[in-house]
């Protein structure tokens, strides 16, 4: 079931702890973005499909990645699309947007997508593995 557009915004508003809901929404943007290079296939495409429509086209058109990123570099990147923003706040951000997306995947499709990723994105989801 697809996730709606305010209730998800400020799902990551409050988990993000940003003062304002455009925050909240740049911070989405980007991090669904790098993101959406990571996946594909049907969960992809299911994942977008649970969220709002514009974080839909965002997952679904993602920026190119040349290489799986691990979770630092995946921090890192964040970090360096997001004006003025360390490692830790776009730790921050990554933790505030997946833990949402983490929750309207569900875990069926949560765990198709961490088989996608590389190890230790559970953690940036907020759902690590008890393996």
């Amino acid at each position: 079931m697809r996730m709606r557009w305010e209730p998800f915004l400020e799902a990551v508003r409050e988990r993000g702890e940003y003062p304002t809901r455009q925050e909240a929404e740049r911070a989405a943007r980007v991090v669904l973005a790098l993101l959406g290079a990571h996946l594909v296939g049907d969960v992809r495409v299911e994942l977008a499909a649970r969220l709002p429509e514009t974080f839909e086209l965002i997952l679904l058109n993602p920026l190119q990645a040349a290489e799986p990123l691990d979770p630092q570099r995946f921090v890192r990147a964040t970090a360096a699309w997001i004006e003025g923003a360390t490692e830790e706040t776009a730790l921050w951000d990554v933790g505030a947007v997946l833990s949402v997306v983490a929750d309207a995947a569900g875990e069926d499709l949560m765990r198709g997508a961490l088989l996608q990723l590389p190890p230790g994105y559970d953690l940036l989801f907020g759902r690590p593995r008890a393996d």
